[in-house]
């Protein structure tokens, strides 16, 4: 062969040497993420919920996990309702999964990634963040998931959705967060993650990962015209949903921490409308009479820069370090009030406050109504992808 053929062969070789090896190296980076993370996520049952049945599809062809349709629950059968997936947290059996997919529900049983069967000791929801707990018990210790740290994943990180969508257990798909602080009717507290992976029904409590197999959200809905898959899925950022499990696991329930105030971001919008700085800090837009905030000091129009020693960025934001500091302890709360800073201490009341029973919804409605929100609060309403 001529000495300038094999130059030109040599540097093809080189050149699709290069060109595979992006390709290949993403391939083997999700093959060990979902490899590392999949051993940890289960498949949830439920029965008897109060939903009604319907015979649009028939369930007898599908492949995947097939239970009895119905099981004994005090002597009584109680149909099969519910199916999601979760995702194991501890050695000791405790999953995280969505309120949604064991709300209501008589009996569940979790299915491990060996095919085991567990019916559950104990179950706990949030319809508010829609998060579950879910408690298995066996005596040797469960696979556990790694968690990873949803604050730092940004807009374009690649993800890999696992779950039991239509009962295919264990089933991976890869996409890359879309959005975040995405926002839905459904689900009053807490902003979510937008991802394009596919998340279909059965994908709920599933984990979303990232490329080193670490959790960094809960699968929770799919924005769809048809019930399927539409390229847009909403997640649980695992930072806020671990918080919640932690609560549902200690006491049962989330205990949640208030102010009784609303809030409004200073976007150019709102801080023109107001004549103060974008992006000075959170504008309190109202103070709800008899309140903790009211009891602080708090007035309409001040703007919230520090809570706690925190700075603040955003109205979601503060409320997640509020709510979960300890009700009746004592927090710093600096402000900005006609220009001139000062530092106010307030006495965290419990979100179940009867002064806080003015319906801190309308309150929410009414910040978020000031902010001007405009895409967000016109996307859709967000399918549970049961």
């Amino acid at each position: 062969m001529h000495a300038d053929d094999v130059s030109a062969a040599t540097e093809i070789a080189e050149s699709m040497s290069e060109i595979q090896a992006g390709p290949r190296a993403l391939s083997k980076a999700f093959r060990v993420a979902a490899r590392r993370a999949t051993p940890s996520v289960v498949t949830v049952f439920a029965y008897g919920q109060n939903v009604e049945t319907t015979d649009e599809e028939d369930e007898t062809d599908r492949p995947g996990p097939t239970p009895p349709q119905n099981e004994s629950v005090n002597g009584d059968a109680v149909p099969l309702t519910g199916l999601g997936s979760g995702v194991i947290l501890s050695e000791t059996g405790l999953i995280i999964t969505n309120n949604h997919v064991i709300a209501g529900a008589k009996k569940v049983v979790v299915q491990l990634a060996d095919e085991t069967e567990i019916e559950a000791a104990e179950v706990h929801g949030d319809p508010d963040s829609d998060v579950a707990i879910v408690r298995i018990e066996r005596d040797k210790p469960f696979d556990v998931a790694t968690l990873g740290d949803s604050d730092q994943m940004d807009i374009g990180d690649w993800v890999l959705a696992i779950g039991s969508p239509f009962k295919l257990e264990a089933t991976v798909s890869a996409g890359i967060v879309s959005a975040k602080n995405r926002k839905l009717p459904r689900i009053r507290r807490g902003r979510l993650l937008q991802t394009d992976a596919a998340i279909n029904p059965g994908n709920s409590g599933g984990p979303l990962v990232d490329l080193d197999g670490k959790m960094i959200a809960i699968n929770t809905a799919i924005a769809t015209r048809n019930g399927g898959y539409q390229g847009i899925g909403f997640a649980i950022p695992i930072n806020q949903a671990k918080w919640i499990a932690d609560e549902l696991a200690a006491h049962g329930r989330v205990r949640r921490a208030a102010l009784g105030i609303s809030l409004a971001e200073l976007n150019t919008k709102v801080a023109k409308k107001v004549n103060l700085p974008v992006g000075l800090g959170i504008l309190v837009h109202q103070v709800i009479a008899g309140s903790a905030g009211a009891r602080a000091g708090l007035k309409p129009m001040d703007v919230i820069l520090e809570f706690a020693g925190e700075r603040v960025l955003n109205p979601s934001n503060l409320r997640e370090i509020i709510e979960r500091k300890p009700i009746g302890s004592m927090q710093n709360v600096k402000i900005s009030r006609a220009g001139k800073e000062m530092t106010l201490q307030v006495e965290l009341a419990s979100i179940e406050d009867p002064t806080l029973q003015k319906s801190e919804a309308e309150a929410e409605k009414e910040g978020e109504s000031a902010e001007g929100k405009q895409a967000e609060g016109k996307q859709a309403e967000g399918k549970p992808a049961e």
